[in-house]
């Protein structure tokens, strides 16, 4: 059976990546939003069968700048709290999530930009995605902002922090998914990214001059690894989750 999958994109360039070749190899039927092209989110969302949130320029307290943002987080707050449909969202997706639920978007004390650690912790040993996962990972970040204060709601599961940030994978009951890092890079990913200017400066802030093409250097290298995560991350989500939905 075929499965209607809604993305939100806040950039033209962030799309699910590798996720997205493996949706269209599945022939899932996708249907992209482009907000900051002024595209609306449907006001149906119930013939939809998950919804992935990618990340973007902009951070979530930005409502004067953006205002679609306020509408997007009442449509995510629709399809994850009321009708409990399959969600991930990455980076400024998983900070919306975040949001959403109850917690707090807040600037890093340093922010993280490169091929940096993600460490498990024991919530990801029973969990439908993250269950077959090494105990320690790295993969792309690019991130000054994160989500806190999740842990007042019981709805919510820990699953891995990184150095800097606690939440760098949170699970919102048993069907929506908060990651902060990149798992769906391809190859071409950081020199896409390299060109927004609001990503280059904090690129270059954070690991100075020229730091495009060493960062594209080590991404490349843990290409491999992060592809075949994002094959069991999708896989899973896919099997146990959207088709149970």
């Amino acid at each position: 059976m075929s499965k209607n999958i809604i993305v939100l994109q806040h950039i033209p360039i962030e799309t699910p990546g590798y996720l997205l070749d493996l949706m269209k190899q599945d022939k899932f039927n996708i249907t992209t939003i482009e907000l900051d092209h002024g595209e609306k989110i449907p006001d149906n969302l119930s013939s939809y069968h998950a919804m992935f949130c990618m990340g973007g320029p902009m951070d979530t307290w930005m409502e004067q700048e953006y205002p679609w943002l306020i509408e997007e987080k009442n449509k995510i707050k629709e399809f994850v709290v009321n009708l409990e449909k399959p969600y991930l969202g990455f980076c400024l997706g998983c900070q919306l999530l975040g949001e959403v639920i109850g917690g707090n978007v807040v600037r890093s004390k340093n922010p993280e930009i490169g091929m940096l650690n993600i460490n498990f912790s024991d919530g990801k040993d029973n969990d439908t995605l993250f269950s077959q996962f090494p105990e320690k990972l790295t993969s792309l970040q690019w991130h000054s902002y994160e989500v806190q204060n999740l842990e007042n709601n019981k709805n919510v599961t820990h699953i891995a922090s990184s150095e800097e940030t606690k939440y760098q994978i949170f699970r919102y009951k048993n069907h929506a998914y908060g990651i902060q890092f990149h798992i769906e890079i391809k190859d071409t990913t950081v020199n896409d990214w390299g060109c927004v200017p609001e990503y280059k400066v904090a690129l270059e802030k954070q690991l100075g001059k020229g730091a495009l093409e060493k960062f594209d250097f080590e991404a490349k290298k843990n290409m491999k690894k992060m592809n075949n995560y994002s094959e069991i991350l999708y896989t899973k989500f896919k099997n146990e989750i959207i088709l149970n939905n």
